[in-house]
C-alpha cells in the first residue's frame, strides 16, 4: 500500500537525521548524566532526583523529537515536495500521521536511552510503574506533535530550527524539566497550565500512584484542542497559496 511504503520511507529519513540525535538523544543524556550521577541522595519534590531529573530531561529530549517533525514538513515545502504528494493518490491524513509517528519512534528512542541511563544511576520503579510513567508521558506528547505539525506549514526552514529551540527550552524551563523553577503561589498556577509540567510530573505521578490529577488531563486536552485548530487554519491556509 502506498500508505505504508510513505511511512517506510519517513522513518529510513528520520533515522539518518543527525540534527535528531544531538538535541534529543545526546544533549540530554549527557546532561542527566553530569547532573543526576552526582546527586543520587538529593530529593527533589518529594522523589529522589535522579527519577525526577529523569523524567525531566525525558521531557525535554521527547518534546525536541515530535515537534521536529515540523522541519521535515517546512523542508518538503520548501522544495515543492508538498505539493507534488497532493497529485498523488496519498491521503493526507497518512502524511501527517506518518509525521507523527516518525516523531513518536525518536521520543521513544529517547525514552528508551534515558530509563537506561536512569537505572544506572539508581532509578527504581516496578513494572506497573514504568508503564504508567511510559504512559502519561505518550499522552502529554500529543499537544506538542500537534504543535510541530502547525510549525511545519507556518514557519520557513531558516525559521524553524530557532523556534523549535526556543520552544522546548522555554517549556522545559517552566516546567521544570532542569529542576524546579517554581514551587508555590500564584505563578505556579500557572505554570500548571504548561503541558511540559505535567510531561516532567509523569514520573512522581507513576511513583506514588493514582497518576495525573484530572486538572492535568484537561491542561493535554485544551492544548490539543487549540492547537489541532490552528493547525487546521494554518494547513488550509498554505495549501491556498500553493
Amino acid at each position: 500500500m502506498i500508505e505504508l511504503s510513505y511511512l517506510r520511507y519517513e522513518v529510513l529519513r528520520t533515522w539518518r537525521n543527525r540534527r535528531f540525535l544531538l538535541f534529543s538523544l545526546i544533549f540530554p543524556l549527557v546532561l542527566f548524566l553530569a547532573v543526576a550521577g552526582p546527586h543520587r541522595n538529593i530529593k527533589e519534590d518529594g522523589i529522589s532526583f535522579p527519577l525526577y531529573y529523569m523524567t525531566g530531561m525525558i521531557a525535554w529530549g521527547t518534546m525536541v523529537a515530535v515537534i521536529s517533525s515540523g522541519a521535515r514538513i517546512a523542508a518538503e515545502r520548501a522544495v515543492g515536495w508538498t505539493r507534488q504528494l497532493r497529485i498523488t493518490p496519498l491521503p493526507t491524513w497518512s502524511y501527517f500521521s506518518a509525521k507523527i509517528v516518525c516523531g513518536y519512534m525518536m521520543a521513544l528512542l529517547s525514552m528508551a536511552v534515558l530509563i537506561a541511563a536512569g537505572s544506572s544511576v539508581g532509578v527504581r520503579l516496578d513494572v506497573s510503574q514504568w508503564f504508567v510513567m511510559i504512559g502519561l508521558l505518550l499522552v502529554g506528547l500529543i499537544p506538542f506533535s500537534v504543535m510541530g505539525v502547525m510549525f511545519g506549514h507556518l514557519l520557513k526552514l531558516d525559521s524553524l530550527g530557532p523556534a523549535i529551540g526556543g520552544v522546548t527550552s522555554l517549556m522545559a524551563l517552566l516546567g521544570g524539566a532542569y529542576g524546579q523553577l517554581v514551587t508555590g503561589g500564584a505563578l505556579l498556577a500557572v505554570v500548571k497550565c504548561l503541558p511540559s509540567y505535567w510531561l516532567v510530573q509523569a514520573g512522581k505521578s507513576a511513583l506514588v500512584g493514582g497518576g495525573w490529577p484530572l486538572e492535568a488531563w484537561v491542561v493535554i486536552a485544551v492544548w490539543t484542542v487549540v492547537l489541532s485548530i490552528l493547525s487546521v487554519r494554518v494547513y488550509q491556509r498554505d495549501t491556498k497559496r500553493i
